[in-house]
């Protein structure tokens, strides 16, 4: 017998209004530690619990399990400090990464700069089903207990834009959309059929999970990153690749892309995603604007704006809701509350309490 969580996610994937909307956060590692020191509770060995547990949200995450370097396990430290941490992977990328906060990985240097590089050092590698790259037991495993749960299980995983951003780096890739576009298809292709091939190897034997999310940031504060043309040109054929490979294993996909990305919208409806999230409201992602523009083709997930949860307004923060939801119930959205982004360790514990009750009071259709 499914949960609750799982009966409302499900009835809006179907396309159905539930009684009430649904309800997901990403909280950062960090923000729980803080937390901690302010009264949230640790599980037996000391650890903060699982958010998606505590506050009852009604999907659970869990990873990949899937290697998608080119050079499988690849990890060289180059560089480290008692604060961050230069190491360089499986596609030649060295990264910096901070240890005690978190943050986007700051680009250092790339060895895939042309196409001769990737066809030569990298591609040969992404050209057949691995399955040492897949860790079955481990999705086994993270699938059962989010089920256990009663979660309605969504499995993160980043495609074919981040993959190139961490294998060769901005520039480069910016610069072969115009100069080399035949790389950036040939790249696209290849690391579509990979993702496919081990998307399917493992799940097949770990059991599939009820939805994937493709991590995926096309934008920033003042728009994409590329036009929409580049964007349908280049990629988006691969993501309607991969989102009708899923829904034909009855597996719902949702697109993550942070910043401003109002001009892909109809890009996102005809790849056939269900949803797009999280509406970054300092980019210009009004939820109720999206729901009018989608015109009930996709769910609508997030877009609560953070910079209010993080000024502890409450006042403000009980109209923000109010004002989202109320939007969402008189024209009937099939909605998932969020914040816009991520919780950061701006927020304090009691006021994220307060505003996961202000929606509690709130969230029925």
């Amino acid at each position: 017998m499914a949960s609750p969580s799982v009966d409302i996610i499900r009835a809006l994937v179907e396309g159905r209004i539930p009684e009430r909307m649904g309800f997901r956060d990403p909280v950062w590692p960090q923000t729980l530690k803080c937390w901690v020191k302010q009264g949230y509770p640790v599980d037996e060995n000391g650890a903060p619990v699982d958010p998606a547990v505590h506050f009852d949200h009604d999907w659970g995450t869990i990873g990949a399990s899937i290697d998608t370097m080119p050079l499988r396990g690849y990890r060289e430290v180059i560089e480290e400090t008692e604060e961050w941490i230069v190491a360089r992977n499986g596609a030649g990328a060295a990264h910096r990464r901070w240890k005690h906060r978190a943050g986007v990985p700051e680009h250092i240097d790339f060895a895939m700069t042309d196409r001769a590089v990737w066809e030569r050092d990298y591609r040969p590698y992404l050209l057949e089903l691995d399955r040492s790259r897949i860790n079955v037991d481990r999705a086994r495993k993270a699938i059962a207990e989010r089920r256990e749960q009663g979660k309605w299980v969504m499995c993160n995983s980043g495609f074919v834009f981040e993959n190139m951003r961490q294998s060769m780096g901005d520039l480069t890739m910016y610069e072969s959309f115009v100069a080399d576009p035949e790389w950036i298809r040939d790249y696209c292709t290849v690391m579509a059929d990979f993702q496919i091939m081990h998307l399917q190897a493992l799940f097949d034997e770990a059991g599939w999970p009820d939805g994937i999310r493709l991590c995926e940031d096309l934008g920033y504060k003042s728009g994409l990153f590329c036009s929409p043309a580049s964007l349908a040109d280049l990629l988006f054929p691969h993501y309607k690749r991969v989102v009708d490979f899923l829904h034909a294993r009855g597996v719902a996909v949702f697109l993550h892309s942070c910043g401003g990305v109002t001009e892909a919208l109809d890009l996102v409806r005809e790849a056939g995603f269900d949803s797009i999230d999280p509406l970054e409201r300092a980019a210009g992602c009004d939820p109720r604007a999206f729901a009018e523009k989608t015109e009930g083709k996709l769910i609508i997930t997030g877009g609560f704006d953070k910079r209010i949860l993080e000024s502890g307004d409450r006042q403000a923060i009980r109209r923000e809701i109010v004002g989202i939801l109320d939007y969402m119930r008189k024209n009937g959205v099939r909605y998932i509350f969020s914040t816009d982004h991520s919780v950061s360790t701006n927020v304090s514990y009691a006021d994220y309490q307060y505003y996961a009750g202000v929606f509690r009071e709130n969230m029925a259709y």
